[in-house]
């Protein structure tokens, strides 16, 4: 096994972290601003791209090459490994940023690759190597929601990626379809075929609400599915967000802020 090998733990419910255990001189990655505790024992350096023997081995030009792709993918250049340099076993935790679960993920049961969504990984076992999955067709990197690159996470040790709101996990046989929101894929195993299928008819289109497109998940392997993508979140909150002047957009309403009351929004 290449990977270091760590323990771990996941606490909470809407608001998860992850708390891995380190044996001495055990490593992890994780993306800049997911580090939430450690204990005194670990020490924290800040490294160019992921830190992978695959990475290591490519020469300056290639990690410049493989850390400029994570730039593609919304990460940042470098990555923040944490050592245990003590004689005993330390702990340190990473947090999820926004309501949702956090998915441990074995690479060695998914034949060493897992591919997600952009952004949605939080940390990994030293070894692991981060990188970009490239979309092969037009129409899916046009209207697939993740645009034409996804992360792909390589290597034989423990990853941990997060997704929003409730996780579902789905196992398609050979030849099953799963359709999709375009948004709502957290990530699936290597030897699933993503794309997009137009949903059809004029009223589905324009009154439909649910956009032009869904993904289309076709088996064998394993697929997981967020409820409450963070984008879809996002939006929620601008669009309830006070406007200029202050006022909310129900304040336009027959009751204005009478409603408020009414509901239980009461906002001085």
């Amino acid at each position: 096994m290449q990977a270091h090998e760590i323990d771990y733990q996941i606490f909470g419910e809407e608001m998860q972290y992850v708390e891995i255990e380190l044996d001495p001189q055990e490593i992890v990655i994780a993306e800049a601003g997911s580090f939430m505790m450690m204990e005194n024992n670990i020490q924290m350096e800040t490294i160019f791209g992921d830190g992978s023997a695959q990475q290591s081995n490519s020469g300056l030009f290639g990690k410049l090459l493989n850390a400029g792709k994570r730039v593609l993918t919304g990460e940042s250049l470098f990555m923040t490994a944490f050592l245990n340099q003590g004689n005993t076993k330390s702990k340190v935790s990473f947090a999820s940023p926004y309501p949702g679960k956090i998915l441990p993920i074995d690479l060695t049961q998914f034949q060493g690759k897992f591919i997600c969504q952009k952004s949605s990984f939080l940390c990994a076992a030293k070894g692991v190597s981060v990188g970009i999955e490239f979309s092969q067709k037009l129409g899916r990197g046009l209207f697939g929601g993740e645009g034409f690159i996804m992360q792909k996470i390589e290597g034989d040790g423990m990853a941990f990626v997060h997704s929003g709101g409730t996780m579902a996990k789905k196992e398609l046989a050979h030849g099953e379809v799963l359709k999709v929101d375009t948004g709502c894929i957290i990530g699936f195993t290597k030897d699933v075929n993503y794309d997009i299928e137009f949903i059809g008819g004029i009223k589905n289109s324009i009154f439909g609400g649910e956009g032009l497109f869904y993904a289309t998940l076709h088996g064998p392997g394993t697929v997981y599915i967020q409820s409450l993508p963070f984008s879809r979140l996002a939006d929620r909150i601008i669009a309830s967000a006070p406007r200029s002047g202050g006022n909310s957009r129900e304040e336009g309403s027959l009751l204005g802020g009478l409603g408020n009351l009414l509901d239980g929004d009461n906002r001085f």
